[in-house]
């Protein structure tokens, strides 16, 4: 039996360029909605999105984990704000989110990511573990993975233990039996960390340096690197049950 157990990992920005989808994304809505509701492409335009956002933020603060349903509550108030009534605000705000999602989980796969995922998977159950809203079936990679959890089913977001401790708790492993693998020094490296979890921090532009206190177990600047940091994570930790 392996001594590591599990794999815990993020998605945005550690298996795709999250800025790039969410910009093609909202391309896609502004575009839809031109062409679907103009009274609220409009506004959707206009300097007064931003009070908008953030009364819906205020409205529906038991949202702020679940950004699917928060973009939808934001649209709703959008469609109302432009006059058309609750009722078709509501069906106009589903079908928006549709749109924007499907360009959501179009995601360009970084260099090696679904090699890493098909490599690891033969060897170790995977769980998503995401504060993002990213659909692990619309994306390709559910084939690779033995769960997923987001933040919007914990009520929490990295790196609040208790989005570890539910990957943990659902594979039936304990802490130091799993390695983490993540782009945030902080929702990934201080989360892991912090339950007892090895680490794997994915650096890929090398644009931070590592503080003492969030030294992660390997730092890797490539996505083809993971395998060896796991491997070696392993390793270390069959030498330490001896």
């Amino acid at each position: 039996m392996n001594s590591l157990q599990l794999i815990t990992l993020d998605l945005d920005n550690t298996l795709w360029d999250v800025e790039k989808t969410i910009r093609a994304a909202e391309q896609d809505l502004v575009q839809w909605l031109a062409q679907h509701a103009s009274a609220a492409h409009k506004f959707y335009s206009s300097s007064d999105m931003l009070e908008l956002r953030n009364q819906t933020l205020q409205q529906h603060a038991d949202l702020r984990h679940d950004l699917s349903r928060l973009r939808i509550e934001i649209l709703f108030n959008v469609m109302r704000a432009a006059q058309y009534p609750a009722a078709e605000a509501r069906k106009l705000a589903e079908a928006a989110f549709e749109v924007f999602f499907a360009g959501r989980n179009r995601v360009v796969f970084f260099p090696y990511a679904l090699e890493m995922l098909q490599t690891l998977s033969a060897r170790y159950p995977i769980y998503a573990l995401t504060n993002g809203n990213a659909d692990t079936e619309r994306t390709g990679i559910s084939q690779y993975l033995q769960g997923a959890i987001s933040s919007a089913q914990v009520g929490a977001s990295k790196p609040d233990p208790r989005m570890f401790q539910t990957a943990l708790n659902q594979a039936g492993v304990q802490a130091h039996q799993c390695v983490h693998i993540g782009d945030h020094l902080d929702d990934d490296i201080k989360g892991a960390t912090a339950v007892g979890m090895h680490s794997i921090w994915v650096n890929l532009h090398k644009t931070q340096e590592v503080e003492k206190a969030l030294t992660p177990s390997f730092e890797v600047n490539h996505l083809s690197e993971i395998v060896s940091a796991v491997a070696s994570i392993e390793g270390a930790l069959s030498e330490s049950l001896k």
